[in-house]
């Protein structure tokens, strides 16, 4: 062979080992920068001082302390977060981020709005007795609380109807302080505050909010452009849970949701929320804008014990109740664990609260402000707002109400849509008990009626975790085990459009069946978590799959329910 047939072989082969070894050069380097780039997790330990110190032996300061679930948020690389791991037995989870969610909007500008929730759950008569909220402080865990003045000599969110005041400033969450004064970039806070607690008065005399006397409080998790993570929402939940009885702080306000990543019990916002109902804490939570499909109820209204609300709308006919309807953006259960959610509804269709002309969403949707200080806007969160000012009222009357107590007579009172043949007009899985309702809520003796299948203290030991009652047949539909063919939802026939509805109590003794049914060694359907799967089967045994859902990947933000159609 030539010298000229060696080098002809020998540049072929010196190429190509160049390129492979360039690939090498290239691949290392890119892992290396995968492996140094860091990402913000939330980190919990069964022994929380020492996960603290082998934190800081990494020379690593948390951005977030969260002794309330024995974690701490910060910000670690790959090869950091493999030390830790080796070093102590530690659970891992994404710090989340968390931001406003946008809509359409539609619907009429109005001045200075008419006051109608009041009468849509038949509040009226408790604000004729005197029972304004007084003594109850409800928390408002969302985009801050602005100070704003009704029109009313000054009434709304600063004072009460008797000009007490009644604000207690805002924790800012985001940055670890607390102010006196007003610090609201967003407006949804604010208009979801005014919803339960404004005490001023429309033109005909009537109170705007649910419990006008109730003190307020902000905890401000979200920034200026509706962003936050899981860490900020949970320390806000901490703070709350700190000046409690300070402030006698005994309802909190959630109206954010966003989707399930995991089991409700290993999510760890969620174990933050149970601690707080667990500390005698009502917390009231939006279902979500995710409506009307199945399963779309998000975190954390995905929590069993906790009281998780939907939304109904008048049509925009306040004085007839015969065309109201669920609100096509309500979120609907079954939760992946099968339980019944949301337990309740309550309006959320264009409602009227303060928010200033100067807000991020009057901004972006000045057509439904009046230009003074009232904005209409439709959501889960407005109707979270609603049964947080409902509760207020209740815990006014009755001090020592626990929370399962106040869940159980919420439900035990609340008014089913039902359509002219005496059937359910939605599935339970579409309006839970169904309306709230003031009046009954107030005179219902109701006991034992919600969580009692559950154990609290055993769920966050993580001794025993429960799956609800919820089912799906052959037909993939939605049903209640051991209860009759009134609790199917009927996919094919669902309907939210305004046929004749009626409002009115239940008495139906299987209706309180599901309201406290779970289990811990039924697993209805499973779910794998690490392919987002959900694997729906009538028979684990059997392995037969019924129907499959995804679930949202790690990407998917919680929203705070910012925006949707008016309805």
């Amino acid at each position: 062979m030539s010298n000229n047939s060696v080098k002809q072989l020998i540049k072929p082969f010196s190429l190509l080992g160049v390129i492979g070894l360039s690939i090498w050069l290239i691949s290392l380097l890119l892992n290396s920068t995968a492996n140094n780039k860091t990402q913000s997790y939330i980190i919990s330990s069964a022994d929380y001082l020492l996960l603290k110190e082998k934190v800081q032996a990494l020379n690593l300061v948390p951005s977030h302390e969260l002794a309330i679930i024995n974690a701490v948020a910060v910000d670690l690389n790959q090869s950091q977060l493999s030390h830790l791991q080796q070093s102590l037995t530690i659970t891992v989870t994404k710090n989340h981020s968390v931001e406003l969610s946008g809509g359409k909007a539609w619907g009429k500008r109005k001045w200075q709005p008419k006051s109608v929730v009041n009468d849509l759950i038949d509040a009226s008569p408790a604000h004729a007795a005197r029972n304004f909220g007084d003594g109850v402080t409800i928390g408002f865990l969302d985009t801050g609380l602005d100070q704003l003045e009704g029109t009313s000599n000054g009434l709304g969110l600063s004072t009460d109807l008797y000009g007490r005041d009644k604000f207690w400033g805002t924790y800012d969450a985001i940055n670890n302080n607390l102010s006196n004064y007003s610090n609201e970039e967003s407006g949804h806070g604010t208009h979801v505050a005014s919803i339960a607690g404004n005490a001023d008065y429309d033109v005909y005399g009537k109170v705007y909010g649910v419990a006008p006397n109730a003190s307020l409080v902000g905890i401000k998790a979200f920034d200026a452009e509706g962003k936050a993570t899981y860490a900020d929402v949970i320390r806000g939940i901490e703070w709350a849970l700190q000046v409690k009885d300070q402030i006698n702080l005994r309802v909190l306000n959630m109206s954010f949701s966003g989707p399930a990543r995991s089991y409700y019990w290993e999510d760890p916002l969620n174990q933050a929320v149970m601690k707080a109902w667990q500390a005698g804490i009502v917390v009231v939570a939006s279902a979500g804008n995710s409506g009307p499909d199945p399963m779309t109820i998000g975190v954390p209204g995905n929590v069993p014990y906790i009281i998780t609300v939907g939304a109904m709308t008048d049509n925009f006919t306040e004085s007839d109740p015969n065309d109201d309807k669920l609100a096509t953006f309500s979120a609907a259960g079954p939760t992946f664990e099968g339980f019944v959610k949301p337990e309740i509804v309550a309006p959320g269709g264009h409602l009227s609260g303060l928010m200033a002309y100067d807000s991020q969403i009057v901004q972006e949707h000045p057509e439904f402000h009046d230009g003074g200080r009232y904005f209409e806007m439709s959501g889960t969160s407005q109707a979270a707002g609603v049964v947080s000012g409902v509760v207020a009222l209740m815990l006014t009357q009755d001090p020592a109400l626990t929370p399962d107590q106040v869940k159980c007579r919420l439900m035990d009172s609340a008014h089913a849509a039902f359509n002219n043949n005496g059937e359910l007009a939605y599935s339970v899985f579409q309006q839970g008990s169904g309306l709230v309702n003031v009046a009954d809520a107030l005179t219902s003796t109701a006991s034992a009626c919600a969580n009692q299948a559950l154990d609290i203290a055993q769920d966050l030991e993580g001794n025993e975790h429960f799956f609800g009652p919820s089912n799906i047949n052959e037909d993939g539909n939605f049903y209640v085990e051991g209860l009759g063919d009134e609790y199917v939802w009927k996919l094919d026939d669902s309907n939210l459009g305004g046929d004749t509805i009626i409002w009115r109590m239940n008495f139906a003794e299987d209706a309180l069946d599901w309201k406290n049914t779970a289990s811990t060694d039924t697993i209805i359907w499973r779910m794998n978590v690490e392919t987002n799967t959900i694997i729906w089967r009538m028979n684990v045994e059997s392995d037969t799959i019924i129907w499959r859902m995804g679930i949202a990947d790690s990407t998917t933000n919680i929203n705070v329910n910012n925006w949707v159609e008016q309805q």
